[in-house]
């Protein structure tokens, strides 16, 4: 949302710090997450002479972030959360591959741009929802990369904050996302929730049906009569012997009975 983006910068700077010039690093000297080459692009733009990185301004830092990141990735258009969770993961891989993933966990075709097409698609969803998918599609990326040794820890702090989930006092972003999402939920469509689907003929047993249930309603089911029979006929068999083994023999075989019937029977209803 248009009124989120200084929120959202501003958790942003956090994670990007100040100046580094990290040898690892493919982006080079680096102050405020721009790269010398991506402040020396601007300052040309501009008409200004080039300068060092570690000079850049607030207001070009605000500008720099706002063209080339937040409206690249559509920030107005977005519902909060899902705003500042693409809009991260652009500043941190570029928006390209952020936008392609938000398109895949909306089920949209991943062509980078964000169109009618998208924006149907992510209004389809609960916001908290894409935010989850979409850090968690984030984090097994970075993972993959070969820079992963060396900036593996930053990286799952940023993403996912000191804690794997969603954790209310936690800093990652699917942690602040998601609470911007939950504290906007009115200001963007809920997807209705639909009604269970009808159990099909032959599944009327609910999944936590009791034990005995499940099998005296398995008993009328013509498939386990011969089993039922055999089992009664090796049942008698044991009981008409004398002493406590036969006894605890036969009454095991009775728990053992029901509970093999119930699970075979509640693995058919449930499937």
């Amino acid at each position: 949302m248009r009124a989120n983006f200084e929120k959202c910068l501003a958790w942003v700077l956090v994670h990007e710090g100040g100046y580094v010039n990290h040898p690892k690093d493919p982006g080079g000297a680096t102050n405020r997450g721009v790269i010398q080459r991506t402040y020396n692009a601007y300052r040309r733009r501009m008409g200004f002479a080039k300068r060092s990185v570690r000079q850049i301004t607030d207001a070009e830092v605000q500008a720099i972030y706002r063209e080339q990141y937040w409206k690249a990735v559509a920030g107005d258009e977005l519902p909060s959360g899902v705003d500042y969770a693409v809009f991260d993961y652009g500043v941190n891989s570029g928006p390209r591959r952020a936008i392609k993933d938000l398109q895949r966990v909306v089920g949209a075709k991943p062509d980078g741009w964000i169109g009618a097409e998208t924006l149907a698609a992510i209004q389809s969803m609960f916001p908290k929802e894409i935010v989850q998918k979409l850090c968690e599609r984030r984090y097994q990326f970075v993972r993959r990369l070969r820079h992963w040794p060396t900036f593996g820890r930053g990286w799952t702090k940023r993403i996912m904050g000191k804690k794997m989930g969603i954790q209310t006092s936690d800093i990652g972003v699917i942690d602040r996302a998601s609470l911007l999402a939950a504290s906007n939920t009115n200001e963007t469509k809920q997807p209705d929730i639909p009604a269970p689907p009808e159990k099909a003929p032959g599944k009327a047993l609910e999944a936590d049906t009791g034990a005995v249930a499940v099998v005296a309603e398995a008993a009328k089911d013509p498939k386990w009569l011969g089993v039922f029979g055999a089992f009664g006929s090796t049942l008698a068999t044991v009981a008409t012997s004398s002493g406590p083994i036969a006894w605890a023999f036969a009454g095991v075989m009775v728990v053992g009975g029901i509970y093999l019937v119930y699970r075979l029977e509640r693995s058919r209803v449930v499937a």
